[in-house]
């Protein structure tokens, strides 16, 4: 008999539209695999009895042993075990669609626990809902983010953040940071480093060790022969190191610095099978226009298989049931799909 993969979920943030986007989609997920959710269980509570459009049947719950339940939504049998990190926490401390210092606190806690739960060995996989970083810093907590904080938990040196989709894939080499800081601190060494993580770490996930890699120049034009600036300079530097790292022959082929205007939709098209951007904005403009839908966001470098759906917490739609669950269905899909590339 095959065993079914087992996928853990994290609530995200209670106020936000994590709860309706998981009890949307828990039918068609716990089809395909077991499910463990980990979050505060006041999220789906202050939901209770919302009649928009397009909300679920009544969902319910069975109390278990030691802060674990079993939830049930209708229609669509889903099925999963919760374990709430903060059984203390009720509706009354939360405001549906407003972040604050006790969200916050719920949704760090419940990575938490999910990240030792996989890490553990008792779940294959990770999804991570949206959290809100202005909350969880509210909390005490000192992280830019899901993807430092769980580069923390799993005691792991070096992450990256990327993004998946079905025509354009993208590494970041710098994610939580000012673009002046980007500037100032541009680093041939480091961008090297980056060029070297994506090409393993990317290459192994994909099965793919001749990935054609793409970097993005920094500078209008690609500096215009330094007419717009000397930094890529730097770039060229970097690019000569990553490629003295792979000399055997089949392995990555590195290219650019390219102008970034240009560089996303030869990706597209199918000229490069990866594209690495300097900052955020960079690489997650063209993404999220080209594939707003689509894009899974995924940690490389973890000890495990994390992803998540490529948007925040939208605190204005909240209890509305208007948000669109398209993209946190790509992130499971993914780390189904992921999943089972490993068992095989």
């Amino acid at each position: 008999m095959i065993q079914r993969p087992h996928l853990a979920v994290t609530l995200g943030d209670p106020c936000g539209i994590g709860p309706e986007l998981l009890l949307r989609i828990l039918g068609e997920i716990s089809a395909q695999a077991e499910v463990t959710i980990f979050g505060t269980r006041a999220g789906l509570q202050l939901l209770e009895g919302s009649t928009f459009p397009g909300s679920p049947a009544p969902w319910t719950w069975t109390q278990g042993d030691n802060n674990a339940w079993q939830l049930r939504t209708h229609p669509g049998q889903g099925l999963a075990t919760w374990i709430d990190p903060v059984p203390d926490l009720v509706p009354g401390d939360l405001t549906l669609g407003q972040g604050s210092a006790a969200s916050g606190r719920a949704a760090a806690l419940a990575v938490e626990a999910g990240a030792r739960f996989v890490m553990a060995g008792h779940a294959d996989a990770l999804l991570t809902l949206p959290l809100s970083k202005a909350a969880v810093h509210a909390a005490g907590y000192a992280v830019p983010g899901h993807t430092e904080f769980l580069q923390q938990l799993a005691g792991v040196p070096q992450v990256r953040m990327a993004f998946v989709s079905p025509s354009l894939s993208v590494v970041l080499h710098t994610v939580h940071q000012s673009l002046r800081s980007v500037v100032e601190e541009l680093d041939a060494n480091q961008v090297a480093e980056t060029l070297v993580f994506a090409a393993r770490h990317f290459g192994a996930l994909t099965a793919n060790p001749a990935l054609r890699i793409a970097l993005c120049a920094l500078n209008p034009h690609a500096g215009e022969g330094g007419a717009f600036g000397e930094e890529e300079q730097e770039l060229h530097r970097a690019l000569e190191q990553a490629r003295a790292a792979f000399p055997e022959p089949g392995g990555p082929a590195f290219h650019g610095p390219l102008p970034s205007d240009t560089v996303f939709l030869r990706a597209v098209r199918g000229e490069f099978d990866l594209v690495v951007a300097l900052y955020h904005d960079q690489g997650l403009i063209p993404i999220k226009v080209l594939e707003p839908g689509t894009a899974v966001n995924i940690t490389l470098g973890l000890p495990f298989i994390r992803t998540s759906p490529d948007h925040g917490t939208a605190f204005d739609r909240a209890g509305r049931w208007a948000a669109d669950p398209e993209n946190t269905l790509h992130a499971a899909d993914l780390a189904l799909r992921l999943i089972q590339r490993r068992k095989a």
